[in-house]
């Protein structure tokens, strides 16, 4: 049975928790590609890693969205250190995420596919010290940044 994913942050491609990687490294089978998407949000820059903080004012956060079978997605509970009786920086939750239109064009907003998935936003009360950022993406947002100090 696959779960549908949102993902924003370390367990997108190419970043410290890559979401393939992962897979591999257990011996679990991949994850499905589905698509690019938003979920309503917004981030927050906690230093190696992202939050998301779910809101309802229109902003989104882009990701992308896989297909994954409950042994990957109990991995992804590992990695985000989620579990559900503790409390924790990251819970996890649904949401309808909202792919985005094909290469090949848009797709009028009517139009909009939106899927049911699990994606881990931070609960806020424990974001701390993070920093609020108006990107609406994690990788281009902290590829463009300066570096932290001492790196």
């Amino acid at each position: 049975m696959s779960i549908y994913v949102f993902v924003y942050g370390t367990l997108r491609a190419g970043e410290i928790n890559d979401l393939a990687r992962a897979a591999a490294g257990r011996g679990l089978p991949a994850a499905r590609y589905v698509g690019p998407a938003s979920v309503p949000g917004r981030l927050v820059d906690f230093g190696e890693w992202p939050g998301l903080i779910p809101v309802e004012d229109g902003r989104r956060v882009r990701g992308d969205v896989f297909g994954v079978e409950p042994a990957l997605l109990a991995l992804m509970d590992e990695i985000e250190e989620y579990d559900p009786e503790k409390p924790g920086c990251f819970v996890r939750r649904e949401v309808a995420a909202r792919l985005e239109a094909s290469a090949k064009g848009r797709a009028p907003a009517a139009e909009a596919r939106y899927l049911a998935c699990q994606y881990y936003p931070i609960d806020p009360a424990l974001r701390g010290a993070a920093v609020d950022i108006e990107a609406d993406d994690w990788v281009s947002y902290r590829r463009a940044r300066p570096a932290p100090p001492g790196r």
